[in-house]
């Protein structure tokens, strides 16, 4: 056994406001104004200012007015930018994910409705955000209306767009799209810019998203949890704000993509700032808790469709977008925070600019068809089945004219779909579905609605269950191919965290190379999470990462650790690794370190678990 000639080391460790009355007329506008969050951060498209902010904002507007941006209606009026990429708006129908990042969120459940829920959301967040995008465009909101008169394909520099335009699109049944925990590790206690970019790909790539196509009307919305504080966000003098991936301002620089353009919010866990950030603005005591937590993600989400890509769509000449121009307006007033009623409840929402009326409206009337109707799907929310085993589900749709006729793509292998709206069969194949189904009514209006359908293998236990051999390596040089050495009963000198056996990949102090991997089958449809513990120990000193290990599932690099990592006992480290799910797939662990200075990395008790 190698572990004697390792270099032995020590184990290491490592208030209430008056409510502003006044547009927002230089919420996030970066010329001139240093009080803006958007001044010296350009990528901080949409901002919205804490309410504190923007009496700073408009204190520094009436001590310099030639320097800050024209405040009249006229200079309120919002004008095309000419896209990016070819995207100005949100011209089809808009799709919103909804990404929760970070284990910081906590234990994962299920509401009534399907909704995500999270043991640390005391506020009841998150179930209230996917019930508000499920509702926008059900139940007759005009709310998103005002957002429809907006368009691309028209000169830079226009300011209305004619009926032939390609207009926002109004969100027929919901603009929910997609909702996905992503608690591989903690999120980042400030994240930057760059970092929120990156796990907006890293969604793009989980929702199987990985075309320029199926983004072009996409959003990822990036909630982080409860007590951290998102690009400084609590010290920025900002609630939310919104850009995309190729913004080479944002902190840290763009974010390379190769699912196309990537548009995505930086959502806090703003009930953390209280009345700063909207907390009962429109509602009173515990009805308004998260009022902030609505309007701050309604408003962001109203610019990413107006200006997908910032800022290629609809922008003031001051640089403000159609949201900042109505922010913090109090309820009652024209365009002010208002309580939008939808087909599943009503949310506290703000009002947006209109070119059309000259001022901020909460509705109007729908451009581009879409919505006028009061035609809806609802939403069954997701569904599972097994192969082999025979399904049925009815949808339902309310409004419109009956009768009603119905089409879907996107079934289960084995299942289709009658006009009115039955679908039956039996699954043939495992796998994770996405259901698109439409229905049309009588006078040729149509809705659509979106959800999941995992069909599970038959048999073999389905989903459910720890897939790899030998797991904590008691069984010895077995089931794992590995580096000399690498396996051993090493309690002696690197402890175990259960058992006598673990596996020691370095600590030699010259350059050296240890693998560790073993090839694993993930049934088709099961979600799985692969999971070890850790524990690094090190000579190596200062903050530099100069030995590392590579944890690889397949092709798919899903984390690196080094010197850096090096503490006490060990840590769970876990990874959502459904994605890989209907393939065989090798885990490997590669650990190398350069010519001095040992560093060990311990692994233990490792679980490919299905559910």
């Amino acid at each position: 056994m190698r572990a004697l000639s390792r270099r032995l080391v020590a184990l290491v460790g490592v208030a209430s406001l008056p409510l502003l009355g006044l547009a927002a007329t230089a919420a996030a506008s970066t010329a001139g104004n240093p009080y803006s969050p958007a001044y010296g951060h350009t990528y901080r498209h949409g901002a919205v200012p804490t309410r504190e902010q923007l009496g700073k904002i408009k204190d520094y507007e009436a001590a310099h007015p030639t320097a800050t941006p024209d405040a009249t209606a006229a200079g309120n009026t919002l004008a095309y930018g000419g896209g990016i990429d070819g995207i100005g708006v949100t011209s089809g129908h808009e799709k919103v994910y909804l990404v929760f990042w970070g284990s910081q969120w906590g234990s994962q459940g299920t509401d009534a409705n399907g909704n995500l829920t999270f043991s640390s959301d005391s506020a009841g967040g998150a179930p209230k955000l996917q019930n508000m995008f499920k509702g926008l465009g059900t139940g007759n909101e005009a709310w998103s209306g005002v957002m429809t008169q907006y368009c691309e394909g028209v000169s830079t520099g226009a300011t209305s767009c004619p009926a032939s335009a390609a207009h926002v699109g109004y969100p027929t049944g919901g603009a929910y799209a997609g909702v996905w925990y992503d608690n591989s590790t903690s999120s980042p206690a400030a994240s930057s810019g760059h970092q929120i970019g990156v796990e907006a790909v890293n969604a793009a790539a989980h929702f199987g998203n990985t075309t320029a196509a199926a983004n072009r009307y996409a959003q990822y919305v990036i909630l982080s949890p409860k007590g951290t504080d998102p690009d400084n966000y609590k010290t920025g003098g900002f609630c939310a704000w919104h850009d995309y991936n190729g913004d080479s301002t944002l902190s840290g620089g763009a974010v390379s993509s190769p699912y196309g353009d990537i548009a995505f919010t930086n959502m806090p866990y703003v009930m953390d700032q209280g009345t700063s950030c909207g907390q009962n603005f429109v509602n009173s005591g515990s009805s308004g808790t998260i009022d902030g937590y609505t309007m701050v993600e309604g408003h962001e989400y109203s610019e990413t469709i107006t200006d997908q890509n910032p800022a290629g769509g609809w922008t003031a000449s001051s640089g403000e977008e159609n949201a900042d121009e109505c922010a913090w307006l109090n309820p009652g007033t024209q365009g002010g925070a208002t309580n939008v009623s939808m087909g599943n409840g009503s949310y506290a929402e703000q009002g947006t600019w209109s070119n059309d009326t000259n001022r901020c409206d909460t509705s109007h009337t729908i451009i581009g068809g879409g919505g006028g109707t009061g035609l809806s799907a609802s939403n069954p929310g997701s569904q599972s089945g097994v192969v082999g085993t025979a399904a049925s589900l009815q949808l339902s749709a309310t409004g419109g004219t009956t009768p009603y006729s119905w089409s879907a793509t996107g079934l289960p292998a084995g299942l289709s779909i009658s006009s009115g709206g039955l679908i039956s069969g039996t699954p043939s194949t495992a796998g994770n579905y996405t259901v698109n189904a439409t229905v049309r009514d009588a006078a040729g209006a149509t809705a659509s609605t979106s959800f999941g359908w995992t069909i599970s293998p038959a048999g073999g236990g389905g989903c459910s269950g720890q897939k790899l051999g030998n797991p904590g390596f008691e069984s010895g040089n077995t089931v794992w191919s590995a580096s000399s050495g690498v396996i051993g009963q090493n309690g002696s000198q690197e402890p175990t965290h259960s058992g006598t056996w673990n596996a020691w990949l370095d600590g030699y102090g010259s350059t050296h190379t240890d693998t560790l991997t073993q090839s694993v089958s993930i049934p088709a449809g099961c979600h799985a999470t692969l999971s070890f513990y850790l524990h690094i120990d090190t000579a190596e000193t200062g903050s530099t990462a100069y030995d590392k290990l590579t944890v690889k599932a397949g092709s798919t690099t899903l984390a690196t650790y080094s010197n850096v990592n090096a503490a006490s006992g060990y840590t769970l480290r876990s990874f959502d690794v459904s994605a890989l799910a209907g393939q065989t797939v090798t885990v490997s662990f590669s650990g190398t370190e350069d010519s001095s200075l040992q560093t060990s990395f311990v692994l233990d008790d490792t679980a490919l678990t299905l559910s």
